[in-house]
């Protein structure tokens, strides 16, 4: 996927029905809103502070190497990286203090800023990565419910059980100026790093692709001597 498709499908998320969710109470009711206020807001992106976005980060953050993932929680490639090689890759070098690991989430499609908004719920690094752990493995799940309400309430039951109370979830699925500054923020960062697929990652600040574990166990030891 180019680059420019990356940041097309940005303005996409932000289009018409971008921010449908279903609305509070039970989930058998079919019921569905538009979230209100910035969500339908006029303006650009370029008119949005996304200074109030902060990167979920885990590790040394005086470390030597710092690793940022760019990845959408609907990508099936990310979903594999998550299941394999990040569990090694927190084993050899995040528990061990030997990097600082950035996640920075990418937004192909409003599925993607939904899983997001529940994962960024908690507001802590811990339960973010907690969160996007159970988000990769129930992906075959949620991202293949069927309809957008159907979506929405398996990502609930993962928030759920994760621990987040119901009402949290809602405010945090109804915040329209979130939803629309995290879109911006992604496309600022997608633009700045040069990003133009997922997977991709940066090691002290050079892209690279979708990599087998041993390849990135490499760039990362040969950037720390």
């Amino acid at each position: 996927m180019s680059r420019m498709m990356i940041i097309s499908a940005a303005v996409a998320v932000l289009g018409v029905g971008a921010y449908f969710v279903t609305t509070p109470g039970p989930q058998t009711s079919g019921t569905s809103i538009d979230l209100p206020g910035a969500a339908f807001a006029q303006g650009t992106e370029a008119d949005i502070d996304t200074s109030t976005i902060v990167d979920m980060s885990i590790g040394n953050p005086d470390a030597p190497v710092t690793v940022v993932e760019y990845a959408s929680f609907t990508c099936p490639h990310c979903a594999a990286f998550h299941a394999g090689p990040f569990k090694q890759l927190k084993t050899d070098y995040i528990d061990t203090g030997k990097i600082n690991f950035v996640y920075r989430e990418v937004y192909f499609d409003r599925f993607g800023l939904w899983a997001s908004m529940i994962a960024r719920c908690g507001g802590r690094a811990q339960s973010f990565f907690g969160m996007t752990d159970l988000i990769y493995a129930e992906q075959s799940t949620w991202s293949r419910a069927g309809e957008p309400a159907a979506i929405v309430a398996e990502l609930r039951k993962i928030g759920a059980l994760a621990g987040l109370d119901g009402d949290a979830m809602e405010t945090c699925l109804q915040d329209g100026d979130e939803a629309r500054t995290l879109v911006a923020w992604y496309q600022e960062n997608a633009e700045a790093d040069g990003i133009e697929s997922t997977p991709s990652f940066v090691i002290n600040g050079k892209r690279y692709s979708n990599m087998s574990y041993a390849d990135m166990a490499e760039l990362i030891d040969d950037a720390s001597e």
